[in-house]
């Protein structure tokens, strides 16, 4: 459980999030959509512990950050650490063992190379990886699918739901509402630094021809295609 109370982050005069309430239940996966510039990755960055803020942040385990497995937008490598010693490293913040790593590279990943070298893909991938093999509580996935093939794609999903079914708690943002619909209990939407209401699986639909129309309007025809 993760209950968040009146949680609001300003940086200098701009509020960038404004007196949140909610609170995301174990075994559930939460979507948390928006626009560029929405909040998202602020309020995920708060949950992990990355930022001051005002308000209250509770959990079912203490300290959060402990149980908590981030996979930021970009993630970020040394310059020297290879794809393997990245992995052994996050596993050895939470003293996890990892004999046989190689059998659990599904993504098919040249572990014995520099990380920095990867494509924005494979970096994705790889700490993914390691978020997983930490054995976290809590998940926070901001923007999953960016820059992973199709072939990944289908196992994020597959391993998402796999959480869920294992108990976990899990927050992801995308751009791309599909993996939402297949994946979501909830989604949140996110605008002007405040939560919506909750938006359940049985109204998913409405929700995505609302943001269609929101989004499209009559912009396609202003192009005047011809």
């Amino acid at each position: 459980m993760i209950d968040i109370r009146n949680l609001s982050k300003n940086f200098g005069t701009l509020q960038v999030l404004k007196n949140i309430d909610i609170r995301f239940e174990p075994g559930k996966v939460y979507g948390i959509i928006g626009e560029n510039g929405a909040g998202k990755t602020t309020l995920f960055r708060c949950i992990a512990g990355l930022e001051n803020y005002d308000g209250e942040i509770r959990s079912g385990l203490h300290p959060l950050k402990n149980y908590l497995g981030f996979l930021p937008t970009d993630p970020f490598f040394f310059s020297k650490i290879t794809g393997k010693e990245y992995i052994r490293l996050l596993c050895n913040a939470r003293k996890k063992e990892m004999p046989n790593l190689e059998s659990k590279n599904i993504f098919d990943l040249p572990l014995n190379q520099y990380a920095s070298t990867y494509s924005t893909g494979m970096k994705k991938k790889l700490a993914l990886t390691a978020i997983l093999l930490q054995e976290n509580h809590y998940f926070i996935l901001d923007e999953p699918f960016n820059g992973i093939d199709i072939h990944s794609n289908i196992i994020v999903v597959d391993l998402i739901k796999k959480l869920k079914a294992l108990g976990k708690t899990v927050l992801i943002s995308s751009h791309i509402f599909s993996t939402l619909k297949e994946t979501c209990d909830e989604i949140y939407p996110l605008k002007d630094g405040k939560i919506s209401p909750t938006v359940t699986r049985e109204n998913f639909d409405t929700l995505e021809l609302e943001i269609k129309a929101f989004t499209i309007g009559n912009k396609i025809e202003q192009l005047e295609l011809k």
